[in-house]
């Protein structure tokens, strides 16, 4: 049987400039982007707090998605916030309020055994969740630029309970990452992911590194989230085929596909408007771009 695939992490409200404009009260955050993404591919336990005047929002861009919301909990405090600004195709970040982590005392399922994914929250809170989680049987974690700076020792928690790791080059290099190889090692993980933006991402494990390219032919309107839609696709799809080594770089190529949807429009509008058959078209394209590169 599959395993059940889980995402603990955010949800925000962001406040986005970008050649778009300037957006508020956008929602997003790394648990409904992650969630989003897969749920195209498989079902998913979603994990996060939220402050009580966005359920319905949340609600609703969940719509009929294969998400289980049982584990969303509604807490009597703000919705965590993020403002950022889109420069050369990256995210700034210009603060977060982030107090509802405080009063958060995350659930998780009883014994849970499948796969977990735990995106970008406070650190402290994302080493208690792996405590809560150290039975998956897939751990992998998200990190996040500002929190790496200003809770470091936290953030390398993090690192010593992940499984797998995702971060971009910046949190590479802030986490004393030189050759990806060596980090991964030096961390004990079995899977390295360095997303790099507009020049795709790349998985180091022990059998070598994978590249798989961006899709560079279509629009980008909003790169918010596209790093948790890389790993939520690439998660998900992995799963499906019992995670065997040799179909690593195919799951990435769905990673990269959800990416390029979610970047299509503001936020989480890309992403959670998108169909499977939508999907399987840019899983298609990045094939193409793939074989083209290779």
């Amino acid at each position: 049987m599959t395993p059940e695939l889980l995402v603990a992490g955010s949800i925000a409200l962001d406040t986005l400039d970008g050649p778009f404009g300037q957006v508020t009260d956008e929602l997003g955050g790394s648990a409904l982007y992650f969630a989003m993404a897969a749920s195209l591919i498989v079902p998913v336990k979603l994990v996060a707090p939220v402050g009580e005047a966005e359920t319905a929002l949340v609600t609703a861009v969940i719509g009929s998605r294969p998400i289980d919301t049982t584990y969303l909990q509604v807490i009597q405090a703000p919705t965590f916030r993020w403002r950022a600004r889109q420069e050369d195709g990256r995210n700034v970040d210009l603060g977060s309020r982030d107090s509802i982590y405080d009063i958060w005392d995350p659930s998780v399922p009883d014994g849970f055994d499948g796969w977990a994914f735990v995106g970008s929250v406070r650190p402290d809170r994302q080493v208690q969740l792996m405590d809560r989680l150290g039975g998956a049987s897939m751990l992998a974690a998200d990190s996040m630029l500002s929190y790496v700076h200003s809770r470091s020792a936290d953030a390398q928690e993090v690192l010593r309970r992940a499984r797998w790791y995702f971060c971009n080059h910046e949190e590479f290099a802030a986490l004393g990452g030189d050759e990806p190889q060596q980090f991964r090692r030096r961390w004990s993980l079995d899977g390295l992911v360095v997303k790099a933006g507009a020049r795709g991402v790349d998985a180091y494990t022990e059998r070598g590194a994978v590249h798989v390219p961006a899709l560079t032919n279509r629009p980008v309107v909003d790169t918010t989230g596209a790093g948790d839609a890389v790993a939520g696709g690439m998660l998900a799809r992995w799963l499906t085929t019992g995670a065997e080594a040799g179909q690593l770089q195919e799951a990435l190529v769905w990673g990269i596909a959800c990416a390029s949807l979610t970047i299509s429009e503001i936020g989480l509008r890309g992403i959670a408007a998108a169909t499977r058959e939508q999907l399987d078209e840019r899983i298609e394209e990045v094939m193409d771009c793939l074989r083209r590169e290779s």
